[in-house]
């Protein structure tokens, strides 16, 4: 009875200490708003990484999708944005996201930031890091519905034989490959499922989906 009732006090205490997640997310605006529908605007990117915009922008149109929300087809819109003179990412940042969002009669505009796009080599180890931020505003008063910022790193590991040379040159090989020839997708796409579908964060369930309004 001893020990259980000192486990059970232990728990207790690490329970206590463990440190808060994030407070839920003020949708009192995104409520009032109820897109029904989002247009994906190229993305803005902030790294060194030519064609990390373009692979970013092909992952947010599905995500979204099943979310319960229509999603303007990001191809087009990337197209009719570049006729209307609005080609470069940071233009449309920039551009008035009421104006932007009359020329497809959208809802709502989102707005995507590459803020981290990059994998690191260190002797024997590697990673892959991903960072996003990312603003969803209201195609009638511009105002802000719905912000974050996702982080997601992939650190590859070698086969853990027990051998330490032996997994030692297993893990060079490993992040040589990963510096090479780094695949960014996963982790876009973890960063989209974190961003959008965490409850009390991301978006709620839009009108297309039977739990509308709901997480």
């Amino acid at each position: 009875m001893r020990k259980s009732a000192l486990s059970i006090s232990l728990l207790a205490g690490l329970v206590a200490c463990a440190p808060p997640g994030p407070a839920p997310k003020d949708y009192t605006s995104f409520n009032a708003a109820s897109p029904r529908s989002i247009l994906v605007v190229p993305v803005v990117n902030n790294t060194t990484q030519v064609d990390a915009a373009s692979t970013f922008l092909d992952t947010l149109a599905p995500p979204l999708g099943e979310r319960g929300y229509y999603v303007f087809p990001v191809n087009l819109v990337r197209h009719t944005m570049e006729d209307s003179g609005l080609g470069d990412a940071n233009l449309v940042a920039q551009a008035s996201a009421t104006q932007v969002a009359r020329l497809f009669g959208a809802d709502a505009v989102l707005y995507t930031t590459v803020e981290d796009w990059d994998a690191q080599y260190v002797v024997v180890s590697s990673s892959i890091t991903v960072r996003i931020h990312y603003t969803l505003k209201d195609g009638k008063s511009g105002a802000t519905l719905w912000d974050q910022d996702e982080t997601v790193v992939y650190q590859p590991q070698g086969a853990g034989s027990g051998n330490l040379l032996a997994d030692l040159v297993v893990d060079a090989v490993v992040a040589a490959i990963t510096r090479a020839h780094p695949d960014y997708i996963p982790l876009a796409n973890q960063a989209n499922t974190q961003a959008f579908n965490t409850p009390q964060q991301g978006l709620p369930f839009g009108p297309y989906d039977g739990r509308h309004g709901g997480f």
